[in-house]
Order: C-alpha cells, then sequence, then structure tokens
C-alpha cells in the first residue's frame, strides 16, 4: 500500500507547469470520450479548439465570455490565497446583476448618461453585500464560507426567479421570466459593428491592472498571504483575521456584481433566468489553473471562455448534449487538484511490519 507524505520542498517549477498537465490530460482523456461517443478525436478537436476562433464573430464571443470569468476570478484568487474560499460567486453575480437589473427598469424611459454608471455602482454594492453575509457569520460565529457563501448563491437564484416572474416581469413577455428589453441608455455601447463585444471589457481591463497592482505592490497582500501560508506567523504578526475575511469576501463579491451587470448591459440586455452560465462557479477553475496569478487568470479565463464555445459548437456540429462543456471542465479541474496533490505530496511505500 503506498500513501502520500508532504514533500518538504515542494517544486516551484512543477507548481507552474501542473496546469500545463492538467489540460494535456484533459485533452487525451477528451480524445477516449469522444471516441467512446463514436465522434472522430481529430474533427471533434478541430470543432471544439480551433473552429470557433475562425471568424471575427468568434473571437467576439471568446471576449465576450473570457471577461467575466477573468473579472471574477480575480477577486476569488485574492480570498484563496488567504484561504478564504467564496464558492458562491455565482450568487454575487446574480444579486449585482439584479441591483443593476433594478436601477435599469426604475430609469426606464430616461436618456441620461448617468443610468449605466449608476447600474455599475448598485451591482457593485449588491455583490459586496451579498458577500459581506458570509464575511459576517465567518467572522461572528465562526460558520465556514464554503457553505455560507454556496447556499447564498441558491437563495439569490431564487430571489431573480422571483423578481423575473413577479414584480419585474415583463407584463408584454408573453408571460415568459424575464424583464423588459433595457433601454441604450443602460446598454454597453458595442465596439464593432455587427459583434456584441461591448466597451465592458475596459472595465475587466482595469480590474487586471489594478488586481496586478495591488498583488505587487500593497502591503495589504502580503498580509493576505502570510494569513494564507502561515497562520501563526500572521497572528504573532498582529495581522487580523477577521479584516482579511471581510476584505476579501467583500471585494470578491464586488467584482462578480460587476460581471453580473457586464452581462445584463450587454450580451443580454435584460434580466433572465440565464443571466449566467456559471460563470461564477467556473471562475473557481479560472483562478487555480492561472495559480492565483493576477496575469496567469487571464490565459486560464480565454481558455475556460473556449470551452463554453467549443461545448456549443459541439452541440451544432457534433450533436452532443450541452453537458459536454461541463464534463472537460470537470476533467480540467480534476487533473489539476491531481497534479498539485502529486506536486505537494509524493508517494511513500510503508515499511512492512
Amino acid at each position: 500500500m503506498h500513501l502520500l507524505e508532504p514533500r518538504p520542498y515542494p517544486s516551484r517549477l512543477m507548481r507552474w507547469l501542473s496546469p500545463l498537465i492538467a489540460v494535456i490530460a484533459t485533452l487525451v482523456t477528451g480524445s477516449l470520450l469522444f471516441w467512446a461517443l463514436g465522434k472522430p478525436p481529430l474533427e471533434s478537436f478541430h470543432i471544439f479548439f480551433i473552429q470557433p476562433l475562425t471568424s471575427s464573430y468568434g473571437w467576439s464571443e471568446l471576449l465576450i465570455k473570457a471577461c467575466p470569468l477573468i473579472l471574477i476570478a480575480q477577486g476569488l484568487a485574492l480570498g484563496f490565497k488567504a484561504r478564504i474560499y467564496n464558492i458562491g460567486a455565482e450568487g454575487q453575480l446574480i444579486v449585482g446583476a439584479l441591483a443593476g437589473g433594478g436601477v435599469a427598469i426604475a430609469c426606464e424611459g430616461s436618456d441620461s448618461a448617468w443610468i449605466l454608471p449608476a447600474m455599475v455602482l448598485a451591482g457593485a454594492l449588491g455583490g459586496a453585500f451579498w458577500g459581506a453575509i458570509p464575511a459576517l457569520l465567518k467572522t461572528r460565529f465562526n460558520a465556514q464560507e464554503t457553505l455560507t457563501t454556496l447556499m447564498l448563491a441558491y437563495i439569490a437564484n431564487y430571489l431573480l426567479a422571483y423578481m423575473v416572474n413577479g414584480p419585474w416581469r415583463d407584463p408584454e413577455g408573453m408571460n415568459f421570466p424575464q424583464s423588459i428589453m433595457f433601454s441604450d441608455p443602460a446598454l454597453f455601447s458595442p465596439l464593432f459593428e455587427g459583434l456584441r463585444v461591448n466597451t465592458s471589457v475596459f472595465i475587466t481591463l482595469f480590474a487586471i491592472l489594478a488586481f496586478w497592482a495591488f498583488n505587487a505592490r500593497s502591503f495589504l497582500h502580503f498580509q493576505i498571504e502570510v494569513g494564507g501560508y502561515a497562520p501563526a506567523a500572521s497572528r504573532y504578526a498582529g495581522f487580523s483575521a477577521n479584516r482579511t475575511a471581510w476584505f476579501t469576501l467583500v471585494l470578491s463579491g464586488m467584482v462578480a456584481g460587476i460581471a453580473g451587470v457586464g452581462e445584463i448591459a450587454g450580451p443580454v440586455g435584460q434580466l433572465n433566468l440565464n443571466i449566467s452560465p456559471g460563470y461564477g462557479f467556473a471562475a473557481i477553475i479560472v483562478a487555480y489553473l492561472g495559480r492565483l496569478h493576477a496575469l496567469g487568470i487571464i490565459a486560464a479565463g480565454f481558455l475556460m471562455a473556449l470551452l463554453y464555445l467549443g461545448g456549443e459548437a459541439a452541440q451544432v456540429a457534433l450533436q452532443l448534449p450541452a453537458a459536454i462543456t461541463g464534463i472537460f471542465q470537470g476533467m480540467l479541474l480534476f487533473f489539476l487538484l491531481g497534479a498539485d496533490a502529486f506536486v505537494d505530496n509524493r508517494l511513500r511505500r510503508p515499511l512492512a511490519a
């Protein structure tokens, strides 16, 4: 019988190579999956990973899907460094979208230039509020944020369903669970004619630069990392664990809320039950695949966005179910966690009795 024992000095190089190993393992396993489904692996991989990028529309859609993933993952990564595990960013995205959508609905008929900035601000506050709830529960009652953030995500889903089926349902929407379509002042402007990519990408670009600067220059970031890697040393130095929990949960909720506004004021254009295909959950994989680094998250975000696009292309061209995207995401996370386990640990054969 073999057991895992911690390595005294895990390889820094292998830690950065483990995402590449996970991607390769995912591709190998994916080829076996396509073969088992009776689909030619090479043709399937071309449809999944190459075909979506053969047009300007495909690149536009890639950018649309990558931006919320990158934005949310930047906030999550900060908490993960401190071992504050916010896995409910999907709920914070939804509440941010509700808050921003409420502004758009309340200002329907107005052409004020302040509507969109007010939506972004409301989304940030809504997401921050939804992140503050588990922060309060953790610091006051020692509740595990992994559970509270996840449960709040389900509550946010029910809240969205209530609003679009009730108070905010479009009276002319044929009884579909959706709000009115937002007017132009409540929408981000398209960057290119005929494409859906819009000016919300600049919010993500600003966030990338801001998180990179914070990670590279901020003493608070140093405190967060020390709290995650050496809690005893952090307490000895007088760093506040409660302040770290509040800061990381509220900040990650805020950026998730902004991402929610980017969806309803961008490609979706209204509130409905499908404002997110699970970006808040997929961003967890993005954060770890990018090694919790502000720049590494960019590459991981585009890869995850490509999985979404490839899944859509596979549904059409290969007649595969929509679950194919989730399967690839799950395999990627599984192999990443497995690779990391062997970076941090090694196999040891126990001594015979």
